[in-house]
């Protein structure tokens, strides 16, 4: 799989949901985008990740 331009192993089915948490994203500061579209919130948990995908995930900053 590929996660922001880096390939990556998933050994195991894996929901976005779970693949977010154990990665220390916060969810409520994230888009995803997975294999070009992307997914609403209320999907994190019933999509899941398999080794040909592409995921994107952006992070929200702010400042001034």
């Amino acid at each position: 799989m590929r996660v922001n331009g880096k390939n990556i192993e998933v050994s195991t089915k894996i929901s976005l949901d779970d693949f977010i948490r154990s990665n220390s994203y916060d969810s409520k500061r994230i888009a995803v985008e997975l294999n070009g579209k992307i997914v609403s919130k209320n999907d994190y948990g019933s999509t899941f990740l398999t080794d040909n995908d592409m995921l994107e995930i952006v992070t929200f900053v702010g400042g001034g």
